[in-house]
């Protein structure tokens, strides 16, 4: 691969980081193909882009983002450097996710129990949301894209609903008031 396909695939691998919402980066070293190409399946199903890129690709690529503190420096040359994040160290799978932000940690932790020996050393290294490095774990427990819509949702129509409330409150105390002297009417008539 010459210098400008370098550059391009740098700057593909950029774009992905940019238009991601979350991004896990994972071991899968000690899996076999087999088990490699089940869990991309797994990640299409789940529309999770998912490549196995160069370490030296991904940092230059987050070099100039918010996870620079993966990076470490470039400059192979330079003795006593400051040394790459552990996640960018080892072999690498990326898996870019567009819509939900746990979907790749739920997509992994399913997988792992579906295929249990086989998937026994695939590893999360870390999760990426919002410029900050997360444990996978705490990745995965992230609500996904339909939990954030539906919370959302309830708190933009809880001062509605506490609203209609109010306004309706002092008219069915009024009719409940009412009723019950019609009921004493009648049994005092009765």
């Amino acid at each position: 691969m010459n210098r400008t396909e370098k550059t391009a695939q740098i700057a593909d691998v950029k774009g992905k980081f940019d238009k991601a919402i979350s991004v896990a980066l994972l071991d899968f070293q000690g899996l076999t193909v087999e088990t490699v190409t089940a869990l991309r399946r797994e990640f299409r199903k789940a529309k999770i882009e998912y490549r196995v890129l160069k370490n030296t690709v991904i940092r230059h690529a987050l070099k100039d983002s918010p996870y620079k503190s993966l990076v470490g420096d470039l400059n192979p040359e330079r003795k006593n450097a400051p040394k790459a994040h552990v996640a960018v160290r080892g072999m690498t799978g990326v898996a870019w996710s567009y819509e939900d932000p746990s979907a790749p940690i739920k997509v992994v932790d399913a997988f792992k129990a579906q295929q249990a020996d086989k998937a026994a050393k695939l590893k999360v290294k870390t999760g990426m949301v919002g410029g900050q490095l997360l444990a996978g774990d705490e990745l995965g427990r992230m609500p996904g894209l339909k939990d954030t819509q539906a919370m959302i949702l309830g708190m933009l129509q809880a001062p509605g609903s506490e609203l209609y409330q109010a306004i309706m409150a002092p008219a069915i105390h009024i009719v409940l008031t009412l009723d019950a002297w019609v009921e004493k009417q009648k049994q005092a008539d009765g």
